[in-house]
């Protein structure tokens, strides 16, 4: 699913990563941990394609049998549409939309049918225990709720890969745990790929492989 190997990162004279080797299985579900500032998130926007590690002959990243070097602007957007799901902490939700629209937007950006797109996302939805609140905007549900919808729009094009950064972060204790047995069901289910950034011991334990970072390198 994922082979990144001499992933490294600056900005300015920081060296954020620095030589980062990763090989992910189809249907891992792998957990990054480590303190804050030793380039977690940075890893993962670049798993993610929103960033690009620095240019070096010998770095390489493929997803999905994909060489991402390959792509131009426009296909590696088309790529990470259909490939990529993201979960963050904060839901990032539209509050102006509903439930059920806030998850279609993938779907329509893939160019996907109104009447295509909506029957997924009532799928998903159902799927999550959101069946009866399709038509809530976010204002009127719980962090809980508001996360799982995130959960189904990551999941409306039927992606791959799940990349999540501090997903339960924002949540109280049982919302959080509810979450994170969601994304051992979605795995089990759908068998999609889960790399998971966290905090959470609890969730980086659950999980199939948990990595350490230290200082841009991952070190187990």
């Amino acid at each position: 699913m994922i082979k990144a190997e001499n992933i490294y990162k600056s900005y300015g004279d920081v060296q954020v990563l620095k030589g980062v080797d990763l090989e992910i299985k189809d249907g891992e579900v792998v957990s990054v941990v480590g303190a804050s500032g030793a380039g977690k998130t940075t890893l993962l926007q670049i798993l993610g394609t929103l960033d690009y590690a620095d240019k070096n002959k010998a770095t390489n990243l493929f997803i999905n049998d994909t060489q991402i070097a390959d792509l131009n602007e426009k296909e590696l957007s088309k790529f990470r549409n259909l490939n990529i799901g993201f979960i963050f902490q904060f839901h990032q939700l539209l509050p102006e939309f509903t439930a059920l629209e806030n998850v279609c937007i993938p779907a329509y950006i893939a160019k996907k049918s109104k009447e295509e797109a909506e029957a997924k996302a009532k799928e998903l939805l159902d799927f999550l225990g959101l069946g009866h609140r399709i038509n809530h905007k976010p204002g009127a549900l719980s962090g809980g709720e508001q996360q799982r919808v995130a959960v189904a729009r990551s999941l409306i094009n039927e992606p791959a890969l799940i990349l999540a950064d501090e997903p339960s972060g924002n949540l109280d204790s049982e919302s959080a745990e509810n979450l994170h047995q969601l994304f051992f069901k979605l795995r089990d289910t759908y068998n999609q790929t889960f790399v998971i950034v966290t905090h959470n011991e609890d969730l980086a334990t659950m999980a199939d492989r948990k990595l350490t970072m230290i200082d841009g390198k991952i070190i187990s």
